[in-house]
C-alpha cells in the first residue's frame, strides 16, 4: 500500500511515471535486504519514502550534470540545483512537502490524461496506485492478462512521449478526466470489498484508500452528482465491513449478516451523499443508482424487510445506463428475490453463452443458488463446485465448497 504513495511523490519530482515506479521498487528491494538484519524501523513508511526520495534526488542531479556538465563542475550539487535550476528546486521542494494525499490524487488525474485511451488510463492507474496486479485488473475487466499488460506498457510510453505535466488539472479540465478517475476509484474499492484472489475475502486498506480519494473528489467537484453517487455507494457498502467477516475471517453473506453490526454513521453519511446526488437535478447516473440499491439494503432493519421489487427496478435502470454482463447477473439475483428463483434462473441462463463470463465464477455460483432454491440439488452442487474451481480467492472457494457439501448432505439425507 505504501508503494502507491511513494510512486506519487516520485512522479511529481521526476515527471516520469515509469522511472518513479522503478525507484519505488528499488526502495522496497533495499528494505527486503536490510530489514532482516537491522529490524523493521519504527516508521517503515517514512523509511521507504526517504530512501526513494534520495534516489530520486540522485536522478535529478545526474540529469542536471548531463545537461550542463561544465556548470555542474563549478558548483556543489545543492548549490547548482539552487542557482542553475531554481524552477527545478521549487519542484523538488514542493514535492518534499510530504503532501502525500494530494500527490496521490494528482497522479490519478495524470494517469487519466485524455492523451491516453480510456482502457489505458484505468489499467495504468489501477496498477500503479491501486496496487492491483495485472491478473486482478484483467479479472475486473474480464479480458486476458496479456491485454492488460500491453495497455499498461503503452500508457507509460505515451505519457513519457507526450511530456504530460505532473500537476492537477485546472478546473475546466476536470470534467474530461473525471469519468476515468471515478472508474479507477470504483474498481479499487471493489477489489478491496471482494478480493479477486488471495487468502482474505476483503482488503480493507484498498477500501479505505478509495473512500478517502472519493471524499476528496467530492470536495473538488461538489456539483457533480456521480461523484456524490460513488461516495454514497462506498460509504454504505463500507458500513457492512464488520458484519461481512466471521471470527476467523470467513465470509458472511448479506442476508446472513447481523445488521446491528452495520456502522450507522457510515450509513448516514452515505444517505446524505446520495441525497446530494439526487438534488443535482440531472438524474442519477450508474454510481448513484448503485448507491440507491445499497440504500435499500441499509434501510431494511431485517433482511426480510428488503424491498426487492424496488431493487429489481433499480437494476433495470442500471442495465439501461451501464449495460454489462455483470450488471445483468446482479439483476438476475434481484429478480430472483423479487419474483422467485425460476425468474432469476431464466435471466442467468441467457448469460451462459456470454464469452466474457466464461470463466467468471459468480455465474455458476448464482446459478447454483437458484437451482438449490428450486430443489434441483444435484445440478446446484455441480454449479457450486465449478464456481469453487474458478475463483482465485481462498475464502470464497472454501465457502462455495461448504455450500456444495451441504447440498450433498441434504441429498443423502433425503435418500
Amino acid at each position: 500500500m505504501e508503494s502507491a504513495k511513494i510512486i506519487a511523490v516520485l512522479a511529481r519530482m521526476l515527471r516520469d511515471v515509469g522511472q518513479a515506479e522503478e525507484l519505488a521498487q528499488d526502495a522496497l528491494v533495499q528494505a527486503l535486504e536490510r530489514w532482516p538484519a537491522s529490524g523493521v524501523p519504527e516508521q517503515p513508511a517514512a523509511w521507504l519514502t526517504t530512501v526513494a526520495k534520495n534516489r530520486a534526488l540522485d536522478v535529478l542531479r545526474r540529469r542536471r550534470l548531463h545537461q550542463d556538465k561544465e556548470a555542474a563542475l563549478g558548483y556543489e550539487i545543492e548549490g547548482m540545483l539552487r542557482d542553475a535550476a531554481p524552477d527545478l528546486e521549487v519542484a523538488v521542494a514542493d514535492a518534499l512537502e510530504n503532501d502525500i494525499g494530494d500527490d496521490l490524487l494528482r497522479l490519478v488525474f495524470v494517469a487519466c490524461h485524455p492523451v491516453l485511451p480510456t482502457d489505458g488510463r484505468v489499467a495504468l492507474t489501477l496498477r500503479l496506485l491501486g496496487g492491483l496486479s495485472t491478473e486482478e485488473i484483467a479479472r475486473a475487466f474480464l479480458v486476458p492478462e496479456a491485454t492488460v499488460a500491453q495497455r499498461i506498457v503503452r500508457a507509460k510510453r505515451t505519457l513519457a512521449e507526450a511530456k504530460v505535466p505532473f500537476e492537477a488539472p485546472r478546473t475546466h479540465e476536470l470534467g474530461e478526466r473525471l469519468a476515468s478517475v471515478l472508474q479507477v476509484v470504483y474498481l479499487i474499492y471493489n477489489e478491496g470489498y471482494s478480493a479477486s484472489a488471495g487468502a482474505d475475502w476483503m482488503r480493507p486498506a484498498l477500501c479505505e484508500e478509495a473512500l478517502r480519494l472519493g471524499r476528496i473528489l467530492a470536495g473538488l467537484a461538489p456539483r457533480e452528482p456521480e461523484v456524490h453517487g460513488l461516495v454514497a455507494l462506498m460509504e454504505i457498502q463500507s458500513s457492512r465491513a464488520r458484519a461481512r467477516l466471521g471470527p476467523g475471517g470467513e465470509p458472511i453473506l448479506l442476508l446472513e449478516q447481523d445488521r446491528s453490526r452495520w456502522d450507522q454513521l457510515l450509513i448516514r453519511r452515505g444517505l446524505t451523499a446520495l441525497a446530494r446526488a439526487e438534488r443535482a437535478g440531472r438524474g442519477l447516473g450508474p454510481y448513484g443508482v448503485q448507491a440507491a440499491i445499497a440504500a435499500c439494503h441499509a434501510r431494511a432493519r431485517l433482511a426480510s424487510d428488503t424491498d426487492w421489487g424496488r431493487i429489481a427496478a433499480l437494476y433495470d435502470a442500471l442495465s439501461q445506463l451501464a449495460p454489462s454482463p455483470v450488471v445483468e447477473l446482479n439483476r438476475a439475483v434481484a429478480v430472483s428475490m423479487a419474483f422467485g428463483p425460476q425468474a432469476g434462473l431464466e435471466v442467468v441462463d441467457g448469460l451462459r453463452d456470454v464469452a466474457a463470463l466464461k470463466n467468471y465464477h459468480l455465474l455458476p455460483s448464482v446459478r447454483g443458488d437458484f437451482l438449490a432454491r428450486l430443489g434441483r440439488n444435484d445440478e446446484a452442487r455441480a454449479e457450486l463446485e465449478r464456481a469453487a474451481q474458478l475463483t482465485r480467492n481462498e475464502r470464497e472457494r472454501t465457502l462455495l465448497r461448504a455450500r456444495a457439501s451441504q447440498l450433498r448432505t441434504v441429498h443423502l439425507g433425503d435418500t
